[in-house]
């Protein structure tokens, strides 16, 4: 049986609305047999085919600047895919979970391509996906790549994935924010990945501020999934923050770091290491498959919003507490604590938001820290001790604007 799609010039290039409706269902993940799959290069063209374990919902869609074709399916796993050998027009292969149910792949091009043909046939309970481009000129790709997606697909809506607030919960509402997940692991050491021990310290972080009885938490993802930045700082708007804390464990690649690091949000950062690191963190976006190229506009609106509101002083005043509880803690910092970049994560005007780098696992002393759950208990009290003396500073400070 052969499913030929008939809707490929029609972006998105939603495949998946030409398979039965029962597949929709599908639970179980479509495995890649990485053996019998392949990208093939013809006449600067592409053929890709990837041979997986049974039919699913997928579809196609192209993205600009730079050029990449885009696979979303529901559900395959894509282990082995970087062992599959490309040249050009690939670039790279990218490959995880996207959101609850559904895997992306991202094909990275380094020349325009167009779209011949597109068709998944079956053989038993297999299936072969096979995709057939063609180059193009630049400006009839940028047309193709410029259509609009369907509603809220690359960006998920926070209700979708954000834990409801416990009923009753504290008066002090935290967001926490693990980053990267599903096909961006962050920074990788030993087998170990940033997505992995942000979720990990997230969760225990979250438990320690739950037991304290005075905080409602909320989580921007609670899995092993990719979260675009619009919709973690979303999911802390749509949740009314107190404040919004993004963690991460990055990796230098030139230079030596270790300890943690405090960032708040400034159009300068405060040395190179600190702009490479908030250019990563926005890229991770562009390399999951979205365009936010629109959005870095607004990091100048909401530093002007910023400017004219209160809430500056309120983020540097968090960070304060942060850097000094962790201080008092005895946990090793970063020489220069307290640092400044433009984070895209960091943008919302109203809530006091800072990343955390918790060490660097480019540094062996700082990911056996990260590894160790006795020091992840030390940093988790520390920070939560931080908040609620930031807490107690915005009360008084209130009490005294608002006798």
């Amino acid at each position: 049986m052969r499913l030929i799609h008939a809707l490929f010039r029609l972006l998105p290039l939603l495949v998946s609305l030409a398979l039965p409706a029962a597949a929709q269902e599908l639970s179980a993940l479509a495995r890649l047999d990485v053996g019998a799959s392949s990208v093939v290069t013809k006449g600067g063209g592409l053929e890709l085919t990837f041979d997986v374990s049974q039919p699913v919902p997928w579809r196609l869609r192209f993205l600009d600047a730079p050029p990449r074709l885009i696979l979303d399916a529901r559900e395959i796993d894509w282990t082995g895919i970087q062992r599959l050998t490309v040249s050009a027009p690939v670039t790279a292969l990218r490959a995880g979970r996207f959101r609850a149910g559904w895997s992306r792949l991202v094909v990275e091009l380094d020349a325009p391509q167009r779209l011949i043909s597109a068709e998944m046939s079956t053989l038993g309970d297999r299936a072969v996906i096979r995709v057939v481009l063609a180059p193009t000129d630049p400006a009839s790709f940028a047309v193709e790549a410029a259509r609009p997606d369907l509603p809220d697909w690359a960006a998920p809506d926070p209700a979708d994935i954000m834990a409801p607030l416990p009923e009753g919960g504290g008066p002090l509402v935290v967001v926490l924010d693990p980053g990267h997940g599903g096909l961006d692991p962050g920074a990788e050491h030993e087998g170990g990945t940033e997505a992995d021990l942000m979720l990990t310290f997230a969760r225990e972080l979250k438990e320690v501020l739950l037991r304290d009885g005075r905080f409602a938490v909320v989580m921007t993802r609670d899995d092993d999934i990719f979260v675009p930045l619009e919709t973690r700082t979303s999911i802390a708007r749509d949740a009314e923050a107190d404040l919004f804390l993004s963690l991460h464990a990055d990796a230098l690649v030139e230079g030596e770091a270790q300890g943690a690091t405090v960032y708040t949000l400034a159009a300068d950062a405060t040395d190179a290491a600190s702009a490479a690191l908030a250019e990563r963190h926005d890229r991770d976006d562009l390399l999951a498959g979205i365009d936010l190229t629109d959005q870095d506009d607004l990091v100048a609106e909401v530093l002007m919003d910023m400017a004219r509101t209160e809430t500056m002083p309120r983020t540097e005043r968090l960070a304060a507490a942060v850097v000094g509880a962790i201080k008092a803690a005895e946990i090793r910092m970063h020489r220069e604590p307290h640092q400044t970049a433009g984070f895209s994560v960091l943008k919302s005007p109203d809530i006091p938001s800072v990343l955390l780098e918790l060490g660097f696992l480019s540094s062996e002393r700082d990911f056996k820290r990260l590894s160790d759950p006795d020091w992840r208990a030390k940093m988790a009290e520390a920070v939560r001790l931080a908040i609620l003396q930031w807490a107690d500073e915005e009360d008084a400070l209130r009490a005294v604007a608002n006798p």
